[in-house]
């Protein structure tokens, strides 16, 4: 049964080929020759009807146009595969939605608030300044040692980690460096130039502060410089300030910065009277409380502004205290604000605008939309669930952003290298912040890092802009408010809605008057959109095909089924040779050449051509035998259908 079946599909299969066997041709000649008659292409079909001469001319212009076709072809796939992008710019004008905005004080901690744990560290500090400082130029900017610190108990716990020196360069291949918080060492420089006539720029020359910094236990040590003992103190400052304050809860740190209700004293939307209960509480760990208008997080509406100018924006009266600014960690009095889109994180610190005290700021703002295609017309990222990079901002219910991933992925290397995190920057899972005590060796390691060129461009490589953006480009305007003619009578309004006081309790050092609207309502989107699409590929094949060879789709199918009759011949001719081949190894070997027909018959009547052996018996000739009548017997044979013989 089974046998039967394969026999039918064998036949079947036999016939097909001999259908296919019988179309233009046998060979792969004919098989061209009548392509090159019956194509609608122009070119070969004179390569086969002209002359000699005109042949060979026709048949190079037809080689030479086809490569040229191919070469066409390839640049246009090249093209599509690039995945270009054509940008456009357009204007429209709507009611815009009012951007997010942050405010905060430059000054993160309030030193009324914070002055127990400083103390240590601000005396340290403040023995530093009076053994480095410069003197008045009446004494010719000399270095002055004061006596009053001299004696100083100093708590070595706070400084013996990261010492800060000075280091002598009279002798560069032999620098002598002194401990600024060592008492045992006088290193003044009236002493020095008293009998010296080297100048300003050259003590400054020879003489540098720095940081000493080392791992494994001291036994490897390098040092830090910095071109000024005021960069030094405060790179060190904000060293140590890290350090206390990562043990510090962050409940606790909260209530040691600026209340809202301290640093936002009035506030105004479109004519509608907000006040600070209007803003969102966030922690920045260089500003410490941050207050966010118009986040947007989930459940909360955003707002819109009804008409562009200053009168339907924002209108915000800060209060910086800088009275109660921490005297070695922040040299600037301000607020600092930016405007970004609801929902994402506002990076003060790296995208932000100062607002100086004891004036009007007023930032008019102009609003571009981008959209950029993903991939793989670009590597832009939607969310940045596909950046290989966890967004440690998260947590804040915010969205990505490229300065998020390029801090998380700062802390990832932090963490990895260091085996602690920086407390400038979100905690991981699993890990904790760096100190002194656990982690001895972890500022070099910060440093480094910091430093590290490759460890940026990683971090770069790894994360990408976002598809869809907003950018605030604003211009800013300043004058001085209140006025000198006002003042006494806003001074004292403000100061008794702060602290219900008769008296001023706020002063021109401290107030900030800030104006946030849009300049106009035309905002500009830029947008892109593909070069190049499936339809313009075929198009622009099609049309290169037809102007070189004068060709179409259909030239196109009939070259394919030239190509699939090339390759049934191809079949066919390899199925022979296999089955001649077959036959071959059947036939008798034969070491001789084939005996020939007169070789035949003298073998049968010439006993000498008999094979002759010693064993040879001779037989008797048996007698004529009866005829066989059975071979007279006339057999049936099974005809052949006509599908077997063909």
């Amino acid at each position: 049964m089974i046998q039967g079946k394969l026999k039918r599909l064998k036949r079947y299969f036999t016939r097909a080929l001999h259908r296919i066997q019988k179309g233009p041709g046998y060979t792969y000649k004919e098989l061209l020759v009548w392509f090159c008659d019956n194509t609608n292409t122009h070119g070969p079909k004179r390569i086969i009807k002209e002359g000699p001469k005109k042949r060979v001319m026709w048949f190079i212009l037809t080689l030479v146009f086809a490569g040229l076709v191919f070469w066409q072809w390839g640049l246009l796939i090249l093209t599509y595969l690039s995945y270009g992008v054509s940008v456009s710019l357009s204007i429209g004008f709507k009611t815009m939605e009012f951007p997010a905005v942050t405010v905060c004080n430059t000054n993160p901690y309030k030193y009324s608030r914070v002055k127990p744990l400083l103390k240590d560290l601000d005396e340290l500090v403040a023995t530093a300044l009076d053994r480095i400082q410069y003197s008045s130029q009446t004494q010719a900017n000399t270095f002055t040692y004061n006596n009053t610190r001299q004696n100083v108990t100093l708590d070595p716990a706070l400084w013996n980690h990261i010492p800060l020196v000075v280091i002598d360069e009279n002798d560069p291949s032999n620098p002598v460096i002194h401990n600024i918080f060592d008492n045992s060492v006088f290193y003044s420089k009236n002493n020095l130039l008293r009998n010296s006539s080297e100048d300003q720029t050259s003590y400054a020359q020879r003489y540098k502060v720095a940081m000493k910094l080392c791992t494994n236990n001291n036994t490897q040590c390098v040092y830090r410089n910095f071109t000024s003992g005021v960069q030094a103190l405060r790179e060190w400052y904000l060293l140590q300030l890290s350090i206390i304050f990562s043990n510090v809860p962050l409940s606790d740190r909260v209530d040691m910065g600026f209340k809202a209700e301290d640093l936002i004293l009035t506030c105004l939307f479109g004519g509608q009277p907000c006040s600070y209960r209007n803003f969102t509480h966030i922690y920045d760990a260089d500003y410490g409380n941050c207050y966010i208008f118009n986040w947007g997080q989930e459940g909360d509406d955003t707002m819109s502004s009804a008409n562009p100018g200053a009168d339907f924006g924002l209108k915000l009266v800060l209060d910086i205290e800088q009275d109660e600014y921490l005297p070695f960690l922040q040299t600037t009095a301000a607020a600092r604000l930016i405007l970004h889109q609801q929902r994402s994180f506002p990076f003060v610190k790296d995208l932000g605008i100062y607002a100086k005290p004891g004036t009007e700021t007023s930032i008019a703002v102009l609003v571009d939309q981008l959209q950029q295609m993903e991939a793989p017309y670009s590597s832009c990222t939607v969310n940045g669930s596909d950046i290989p990079v966890q967004n440690l901002y998260e947590e804040f219910n915010s969205s990505y952003s490229i300065q998020s991933c390029l801090r998380s992925c700062y802390q990832e290397e932090m963490v990895k290298t260091c085996k602690c995190a920086h407390y400038q920057y979100p905690l991981p899972n699993g890990s904790e912040y760096c100190t002194n005590n656990k982690h001895p060796d972890w500022v070099p390691c910060y440093y480094g890092l910091r430093d590290s060129v490759a460890i940026r461009e990683n971090c770069i490589s790894l994360c990408q802009q976002p598809c869809n953006d907003t950018h605030y480009k604003m211009v800013i305007s300043m004058a001085d408010w209140p006025s000198a003619g006002a003042e006494d009578w806003i001074f004292h309004v403000l100061s008794y809605e702060k602290d219900s006081s008769y008296d001023i309790t706020v002063n021109r050092n401290g107030i900030i008057r800030l104006n946030i609207y849009f300049q106009e309502f035309n905002y500009r989107s830029i947008s892109e959109s593909e070069a190049t699409n499936v339809v313009w590929l075929l198009s622009n094949l099609g049309g290169q095909f037809g102007f070189w060879m004068g060709g179409s789709v259909l030239c196109i199918i009939e070259f394919g089924e030239i190509i699939i009759d090339c390759m049934w011949i191809t079949i066919l001719k390899l199925l022979a040779w296999i089955r001649n081949r077959r036959q071959r190894r059947q036939r008798p070997q034969y070491a001789d050449p084939p005996p020939t027909v007169s070789e035949l018959v003298e073998a049968h009547t010439n006993p000498g051509f008999q094979h002759d052996d010693g064993n040879h018996v001779t037989e008797d000739i048996p007698g004529t035998p009866p005829p066989n009548y059975d071979s007279l017997r006339v057999n049936t044979i099974e005809p052949v259908s006509s599908d077997e013989e063909n």
